[in-house]
């Protein structure tokens, strides 16, 4: 997206945020993050310690773990409603960026810590 943004691009529509976030996959401020991951199956922590969203905010990564494997509808929805939170608050920054001149900065920041779950 920030890519594109780079390139004038300046609207999007795309399934990917709801798409793999059925599948157990969310975006955090880190890089994405596979929920089906053992690693997360006693991890007590917000989606994402950065978010503020709902899902973020009153659900564990553990908790959102155990519906996304049982396959309850709710961890579908929390993980939909996760990324796409994460994505429309990218996007606002990135206006933020523009208006100040600085989205090249912005993006440069962005994406030097994006990537970093795992390292």
């Amino acid at each position: 997206l920030l890519e594109g943004i780079s390139l004038g691009v300046d609207m999007f529509d795309c399934a990917l945020p709801t798409r793999i976030a059925r599948n157990g996959s969310i975006f955090t401020s880190e890089g994405r993050l596979n929920l089906r991951s053992a690693q997360y199956k006693e991890d007590s922590g917000p989606l994402d310690p950065d978010c503020i969203c709902q899902a973020c905010q009153n659900y564990s990564r553990s908790y959102i773990r155990h519906l996304v494997w049982a396959r309850e509808i709710l961890g579908m929805r929390l993980t939909s409603y996760h990324n796409l939170y994460f994505l429309a608050r990218l996007m606002e920054k990135a206006r933020r960026a523009i208006r100040r001149d600085k989205f090249r900065q912005f993006k440069g920041e962005f994406l030097g810590g994006y990537g970093k779950i795992g390292e």
